[in-house]
C-alpha cells in the first residue's frame, strides 16, 4: 500500500472518530442534564416527604409530563397492578405494543426496523435503546440476559 493510500485511510478513520466523538459529547451533555434534573427531583421528593406529604405521592395519578428546572420532563411511571400502558406517553405505548406483538423476544434493532429507523447507521438506535431500557427499568418490559426484550405482563 502506498503512503498516499495509508494517509487516506488514516484521514477517513480520523473523520469517523471525530463524528463519533461529537455524538458522545452530545450524549454526555444529555446525561449530565438528566442527572442534574434528577438531583432537583430528589430534593423535591425529600422536602415533600419531610413535610409529611409523602403518603399522598403514591395516591396521585401518574402525570405524563412535569416541569423540572423550567423544562418539561416526561415521566414514565413504574408498572403496578391496575395500571395500563395507556398511562405512558404515546411513543412509549407504541414501543410496548411492538414488543407485545412480536412472536418472541426482540432486539432493539428489530424494534427500530418496525419503526422505520435507519438501523444500519451507527448511533441512530441509541435513543430508542434508552427508551426501551427505561421501560424495562420500570417493569413495562423485561430485558433478557442477552439484551433482547420481551413483554413483562
Amino acid at each position: 500500500m502506498t503512503d498516499e493510500g495509508m494517509l487516506e485511510r488514516i484521514a477517513t478513520r480520523r473523520a469517523e472518530l471525530d463524528l463519533l466523538e461529537e455524538e458522545l459529547v452530545k450524549q454526555l451533555a444529555d446525561v449530565r442534564v438528566e442527572r442534574d434534573e434528577l438531583v432537583v427531583a430528589g430534593r423535591v421528593v425529600q422536602r415533600i416527604s419531610e413535610q409529611g406529604f409523602g403518603e399522598y405521592l403514591s395516591l396521585a395519578p401518574p402525570a405524563p409530563e412535569v416541569q423540572v428546572g423550567g423544562r418539561s420532563v416526561l415521566l414514565i411511571p413504574a408498572r403496578a397492578a391496575g395500571i395500563d400502558p395507556d398511562v405512558l406517553p404515546q411513543d412509549y405505548q407504541r414501543l410496548v405494543a411492538i414488543v407485545r406483538e412480536a412472536a418472541g423476544p426482540v432486539t432493539v434493532r428489530a424494534v427500530g426496523e418496525v419503526l422505520g429507523l435507519p438501523v444500519e447507521v451507527r448511533g441512530k438506535l441509541e435513543p430508542l435503546r434508552a427508551k426501551l431500557n427505561r421501560l424495562a427499568d420500570r417493569a413495562w418490559l423485561r430485558k433478557l440476559a442477552d439484551g433482547r426484550l420481551t413483554i413483562a405482563f
